[in-house]
């Protein structure tokens, strides 16, 4: 399974390498054409597209760093790497999403907005096409690999495809007469940028302080009281390392079992949560009714 898991976090680095492509491409493009056109909106996606150059390099630097085998001073491995990676990613992203609604609010105040140009409207929805379409295969592959940095580049994609349908919104406004509404697209990019990050950071903070899915939870319990000899579970506990499920329990077995038959029931349990929940570790204790 090990092997397995250190493959996965491989394949989640092809779809962050897609993103960093998309957002290279993109920024450049709307950064010269906001300048170009005169469009606030174009140029805070623009800027909102750099940034999140720098998250998904600090991403695939988790992925990585997660990849490494464990060592000396960290015995468990470095799979929650990629957990840091993705806050700190969102660390940036909220500056950068606080500085976008900083002066956006100054523009709507400054009075002097013109209608930018048409060509900053098309590249928006150039831009919202191909962030869109990155935004569904790396939803896939999160959902493949079971990868939750994978999984919040996805979100940062999807949130980068609806600023940009903001953005050409702005725009056509502006383009009626209503100029004051490119700036205020701009402010929307900014709120969308701050709560992706949120989103990313409440995620990855829930994580790293031994946060876990009481869903998840619920699962596995259901699934050992139905294992053969388990009568009953005394303590249940889980917790992450990076995407890889860990779970502690305590079984109740009948207290006529010999040590061997007891031992069987908890290897029982321990193949069947990894088998049918993919948990990555299980450590069963048990104890006579």
């Amino acid at each position: 399974m090990e092997t397995e898991k250190y493959k996965e976090l491989k394949m989640g680095e092809r779809g962050v390498y897609i993103s960093i492509g998309a957002y290279l491409v993109l920024s450049s493009l709307k950064l010269i054409v906001g300048i170009i056109s005169g469009s606030a909106a174009l140029r805070a996606d623009g800027l909102n597209n750099a940034t999140d150059i720098v998250a998904s390099v600090a991403v695939l630097i988790g992925l990585k760093l997660a990849r490494k085998p464990p060592d000396a001073d960290h015995p468990y491995g470095h799979w929650k790497a990629e957990t840091v990676a993705s806050l700190i990613a969102s660390f940036i992203m909220m500056t950068v999403g606080l500085q976008v609604l900083y002066t956006a609010v100054l523009n709507v105040f400054d009075g002097s907005n013109e209608a930018p140009d048409m060509l900053a409207a098309w590249t928006g929805i150039f831009g919202a096409v191909v962030m869109f379409g990155v935004y569904r295969y790396n939803m896939r592959l999160g959902s493949k690999i079971n990868s939750q940095s994978v999984k919040a580049a996805a979100k940062d994609n999807l949130s980068d495809a609806l600023v940009s349908v903001g953005t050409v919104v702005g725009i056509f406004g502006s383009q009626l007469g209503l100029t004051w509404l490119d700036p205020v697209a701009a402010i929307l990019v900014g709120l969308i940028i701050c709560k992706t990050a949120w989103d990313i950071f409440s995620s990855a903070s829930h994580q790293l302080t031994d946060g876990f899915d009481e869903t998840l939870m619920a699962a596995y319990t259901e699934t050992i009281l139905q294992i053969q000899g388990v009568k009953g579970i005394k303590t249940m506990k889980a917790r992450s390392y990076g995407n890889n499920a860990i779970v502690d329990t305590e079984i109740l077995v009948n207290s006529t079992l010999d040590i061997r038959r007891a031992h069987d029931v908890a290897t029982t349990v321990e193949k069947t949560l990894k088998r049918e929940h993919g948990v990555y570790w299980v450590n069963v204790h048990v104890e006579p009714q």
